[in-house]
């Protein structure tokens, strides 16, 4: 960038942070939904039950609605091809209230004609078709699914029947390794560089003219956080790597300040969707562990921010850690001085569609999207939950059924797939060692949760809509002129 747009982009980046008058976005209602509602291939727990949203996506050349689900019950442990819903919802087109949540198809994600299974890698250097998805776009020139995964961490695309077409490149400093070998299930402190576990891209946006993919880490690399007798403490700052999507390539990386006093955030902090408003304009969905989970029931200080980013005046850190401020003359993204939306707030939770959950903020808000344009000219924004399948993480083979009293908010667990051999858990993930028998009443699986905003244009800072993307007929014509094209070629040769 030459120096005077370098000066424009950074008095607009000047004006973004400190906090442009804008009004807020406001809450409609909200849904919640069944942790039993089963998906098109039925409601059993490893084949069927629907793992709620670690991804949202409102794809408006279509008016349809995508649920993305992760690696599945039971944290990595538990058998099951990862998958993606579209799903119908009805909307309000004057009040943007949403209702009537219905899953329309359920693609299984596959590589040469194999399931891709959230199981962790069987081979600790070799991911194969292990796959934890987490983020989720369309990409508007050729109508495929952009998929972003933490096991990697990886971008892979796929056509619209679910099969891999193809895998963009991992930038060299993001592969976990433990020395020179990649290792894909170490631990933070045996790792030496790369993702963290479990913290691997975590969202992903795409440019409206389908141009770049931005994937974002939930947290930055080991090595942007430190080694403290022998725990790490994460960095102050995530990742998020700019994608070429006509190559594959990483081009340039670019790094997120996240809350907290620093240098590490606060409560387990990290981020969990990034949204494309245009074409260097962001939402980041940021969020704490705090709230109703499955690992544990810590509804203290529930902390679920949606903050407004603008990446023109930030700088490429492909090639630094970020284990501490940033060095002279590099940039992070600009990031708004106040949040655009808190999902946790008091009176959304409040709302009687939301009983469910007895006043209380979901740890995990995991989905964000721009639905569709109301009468008014405003937008619809979806947020939604991923449950974790309300099965236990306990990192062995053996899993459990985990059920939620909204009014106490106490917790217990039973077997799996039945309500039968219950114990309680502690607020800190403990299970108690008395059998309760049989589940007692009032409780219920956690659900996943849905919330409706409507924002206006001003609210955004301005919206750019995706490109159409091409028809049917279009994309064939292109698949014909490029058989054409190699068949020229091979005669001219």
């Amino acid at each position: 960038m030459n120096s005077p747009l370098r000066s424009i982009a950074a008095a607009a980046a000047a004006l973004f942070a400190a906090g442009a008058a804008h009004a807020a976005p406001s809450f409609v209602n909200g849904l919640t939904i069944a942790a039993s509602t089963g998906d098109q291939f039925g409601t059993s727990v490893n084949d069927g039950r629907l793992g709620m949203f670690s991804d949202l996506y409102y794809d408006r050349s279509r008016n349809e609605w995508w649920g993305l689900s992760d690696r599945g019950p039971g944290g990595g442990t538990l058998s099951y091809e990862t998958r993606v819903q579209r799903f119908t919802l009805d909307v309000d087109t004057v009040t943007g209230a949403i209702s009537n949540f219905q899953v329309a198809q359920t693609i299984k994600f596959s590589s040469a004609g194999v399931a891709l299974n959230g199981l962790a890698p069987a081979t600790s250097s070799v991911v194969g078709t292990a796959f934890d998805p987490e983020g989720f776009v369309i990409n508007p020139r050729n109508g495929n699914l952009l998929v972003s995964d933490e096991y990697g961490p990886s971008v892979y695309e796929f056509n619209r029947s679910g099969a891999l077409v193809r895998s963009y490149t991992t930038p060299a400093n993001l592969v976990p390794k433990v020395g020179a070998t990649p290792d894909y299930n170490a631990g933070p402190t045996a790792l030496t560089s790369g993702r963290e576990g479990n913290r691997g891209l975590e969202g992903l946006a795409i440019s409206p003219d389908g141009r770049y993919a931005y994937a974002m880490l939930q947290n930055g690399t080991v090595t942007d956080g430190n080694l403290n007798g022998g725990n790490l403490d994460r960095g102050m700052y995530s990742r998020i790597v700019q994608y070429d999507t006509t190559t594959g390539e990483a081009v340039a990386q670019f790094a997120y300040r996240l809350d907290g006093a620093g240098p590490a955030p606060a409560q387990g902090r990290g981020i969990s969707a990034i949204v494309a408003l245009d074409d260097h304009r962001f939402m980041v969905l940021e969020r704490n562990n705090r709230g109703v989970g499955v690992p544990n029931a810590n509804l203290s200080t529930p902390d679920k921010l949606v903050y407004t980013i603008d990446i023109s005046g930030a700088s490429d850190v492909s090639g630094i850690d970020l284990d501490a401020p940033l060095p002279a003359g590099f940039n992070a993204v600009t990031k708004s001085a106040s949040p655009l939306l808190n999902l946790a707030a008091a009176d959304t939770l409040a709302d009687p569609s939301l009983a469910a959950l007895g006043g209380r903020s979901p740890e995990k808000w995991e989905g964000l999207t721009v639905g569709p344009q109301l009468q008014d000219g405003s937008f619809l924004l979806l947020a939604g939950t991923d449950n974790d399948y309300s099965v236990t993480q306990n990192g062995s083979n053996v899993q459990f059924d985990v059920y939620y009293n909204p009014l106490s908010g106490a917790r217990l667990q039973c077997d799996l797939g039945g309500t039968t051999n219950c114990y309680s858990i502690a607020a800190n993930g403990n299970v108690g060692t008395t059998n309760l028998g049989n589940l007692p009443a009032g409780y219920a699986l956690i659900p996943g949760v849905l919330h409706a905003y409507k924002a206006s244009a001003t609210d955004l800072g301005g919206y750019t809509a995706p490109v159409p993307e091409p028809s049917t007929y279009a994309l064939m014509l292109a698949g014909l002129a490029g058989i054409l094209a190699r068949s020229r070629r091979r005669r001219d040769a």
